[in-house]
């Protein structure tokens, strides 16, 4: 394997035995992938679609069924529970309802994995300090769980899992049980964790919010396979997959519904055509000048440009009123730089 990468699954399925009354169930089904040292990696999917299932295959918690992985240079399959233990100091791992010991301190919890470690006292205490000021939460080291909001019992989820120093970081639904300000409170930090600390971050989930804020690629799993993977941008901006199509729908609307499309109908007469643009192609001014110069009217009445990292896409919805013969020609042309999709057509 070489320095790019660092996680690395092979032809890997992951099959639960039947149960009296069903079938063998395949979680995770001949999946390849590829995860780079220092990305910030999404998987998505919907329920059932075998994204956490992944995720303790990468840190070992499950046995894979068949195949090979590769964490961190090491070999995941077929090797001892000690040599897997020490693996998993390398991977550190925050999850959707926090996993605290109520019992136990802020401070206490932090130190937790660092102690099964075998990490000497004084080194402990100085790794829970500075985690624990990383994590903006210094003044907090004596509460207990039950005294912090949802948002600093998650902090606190991340200063744990970084305690060992870990290499790589598994976010599984890590802001799914947070409102919207806290979620983007702790996606900074994750950001922060990548940026500053050099961690490899992997994040699981099910909403595409989270991906477009967070990560720099994507896979999207449905039924334990990855359907589609890439950069985040050429996800959002070109989905080819029915399920990518759905998510990015979640977060994008520049296309508009059948319902929408019922009542742009009624308010706009002549053709409709969705024309969508992409940072290097075709830009809006452009398009725009080519129907201006064939004397189309055309009005913009759907649509807007979105930004993935500072690289912009976006999808707009044009009524155009002119004869077929002036219009066919310019959206023939647009079409060679441009995806342009006629969407009805009036009078």
């Amino acid at each position: 394997m070489t320095d790019s990468g660092i996680i690395s699954l092979r032809n890997v399925s992951k099959v639960y035995p039947a149960a009296r009354s069903g079938r063998a169930v395949a979680a995770v089904d001949n999946l390849n992938l590829d995860i780079a040292t220092g990305e910030i990696f999404g998987i998505i999917g919907y329920s059932g679609a075998g994204k956490s299932t992944v995720a303790r295959l990468i840190n070992a918690l499950e046995p894979a069924s068949s195949g090979e992985i590769v964490v961190d240079g090491r070999q995941v399959t077929g090797v001892s529970e000690r040599q897997l233990r020490k693996l998993r100091l390398d991977v550190g791992m925050i999850f959707q309802q926090f996993n605290l010991f109520n019992s136990k301190t802020v401070r206490n919890n932090v130190a937790f994995p660092l102690r099964v470690a075998g990490t000497n006292r004084a080194d402990a205490e100085r790794r829970v300090e500075e985690m624990l000021r990383f994590v903006g939460l210094g003044d907090k080291a004596g509460a207990f769980p039950e005294q912090l909001s949802g948002g600093q019992k998650q902090r606190v989820g991340i200063a744990r899992a970084l305690a060992s120093s870990p290499r790589i970081l598994l976010a599984d639904e890590a802001t799914s049980a947070l409102d919207p300000e806290t979620t983007y409170e702790v996606l900074e930090l994750l950001q922060r964790v990548n940026a500053e600390l050099g961690v490899t971050i992997v994040t699981i989930t099910h909403e595409m919010d989270v991906i477009k804020a967070l990560a720099t690629k994507v896979a999207v799993m449905e039924q334990g396979c990855i359907v589609e993977q890439g950069d985040v941008f050429d996800v959002f901006s070109r989905p080819r997959q029915a399920s990518s199509q759905r998510f990015v729908s979640t977060v994008i609307r520049d296309i508009p519904s059948d319902k929408d499309l019922e009542l742009l109908r009624r308010r706009h007469p002549g053709r409709l055509v969705t024309v969508s643009f992409r940072e290097g192609e075709a830009s809006q001014n452009e398009v725009f000048v080519q129907l201006a110069n064939a004397g189309i009217n055309f009005e913009l009445i759907y649509g807007g440009i979105n930004d993935i990292r500072g690289r912009t896409f976006g999808h707009l919805t044009l009524a155009l009123e002119g004869p077929a013969e002036s219009i066919d020609p310019v959206l023939a042309r647009i079409a060679q730089y441009s995806d342009v999709k006629e969407v009805t057509t009036r009078g």
